[in-house]
């Protein structure tokens, strides 16, 4: 008999991986109260809470003996909490956060471009451990809770860090280059390697759009800010960048591909092709915003927010991006 599963999450997702998943053997059920193994793939930690333990959650309504794996970013606190509240309650919890090896792949959820940590306090069902295969391109068992949340999270942040790099290399070359050199209007390549590097490809292509998301990276960011929290770790970087992701969220490109931050560097004009629109910070932040990045004062309502508190990140709706 097919092993069954259901699914509640991010749309995306289950879409690029459903068909695998049926080749594999899976049936998908009409609900997670008859499934034998629920997937979760939350994008806040308000909604993954709400989920699993929120009116009718997970761990109270599915039914026992079943599987649950959470393919969300959270915090590896977090991540205990749900194995333990499930485990009291008869189920099987599996942390295997969602981890992209590249964030600009054209085909982000392909099997070859997720990595799946994978932690669990009890000795993962033989059907779930196929399940896992079938997603993954390669599936990492790294022992106790909070340890893949851990592992994805140190995996996010250099990536995180490269995609903005990339990005501002060329809005600087996009910026100067036509005043160092004698090139042609349409031609404006950049000077440096980096013009290998595959987020100035997928910028230069204009790949805005894609299954893995900005919202997706913020909240993988998110988390690994409250796991610093926890920690007691400061990290500037991680939040410079979802300063910049937040923004690009807000102006309504949170259902845009991560090359899609390139956007924030440009002019209006760029950003209202693509289908963003800045009246939407002037009208978040308020005040005026000329898009002018060399006047500071522009940027006085953003940086008036308390983006030292993870929690902010989950205060804003993007339903109508």
């Amino acid at each position: 008999m097919a092993t069954s599963y259901a699914y509640v999450g991010a749309r995306t997702f289950i879409a690029a991986v459903e068909e695998r998943l049926a080749e594999a053997g899976f049936v998908r059920a009409a609900d997670s109260a008859s499934a034998d193994i629920v997937l979760t793939y939350c994008t806040s930690a308000s909604a993954l809470e709400d989920l699993y333990f929120g009116d009718d959650g997970l761990v109270t309504s599915v039914a026992p003996g079943s599987a649950l794996v959470d393919l969300s970013a959270t915090t590896p606190n977090f991540a205990r909490e749900i194995n333990a509240v499930a485990t009291v309650n008869d189920l099987v919890m599996v942390e295997a956060p969602v981890t992209v090896r590249s964030l600009v792949a054209e085909d982000a959820f392909a099997c070859d471009n997720l990595l799946g940590p994978v932690a669990s306090e009890a000795e993962i069902p033989p059907a779930v451990r196929a399940l896992l295969e079938a997603l993954f391109g390669e599936v990492v068992e790294v022992g106790a809770p909070g340890r893949a949340q851990l592992m994805r999270n140190t995996h996010t942040l250099p990536l995180a860090a490269a995609l903005v790099s990339a990005i501002e290399a060329t809005a600087l070359d996009d910026a100067a280059a036509r005043s160092v050199g004698a090139l042609d209007a349409d031609q404006v390549p950049l000077f440096s390697p980096v013009s290998a590097d595959p987020v100035v490809r997928a910028v230069r292509q204009k790949r805005f759009t894609g299954d893995y998301t900005a919202e997706m990276l913020l909240a993988e960011l998110s988390a690994a800010l409250m796991a610093a929290d926890d920690a007691e770790v400061i990290l500037p970087g991680v939040e410079a960048t979802m300063h910049l992701l937040e923004l690009l969220a807000v102006i309504g490109g949170a259902d845009m591909a991560p090359a899609a931050l390139a956007l924030v560097y440009r002019d209006e004009a760029a950003g209202a092709e693509a289908g963003l629109d800045w009246t939407r910070a002037e009208q978040a932040y308020g005040g005026g915003h000329d898009h002018d990045h060399g006047d500071d004062e522009d940027w006085d309502a953003f940086d008036d927010a308390d983006w030292n508190d993870p929690a902010d990140y989950d205060g804003f709706d993007y339903s109508s991006n």
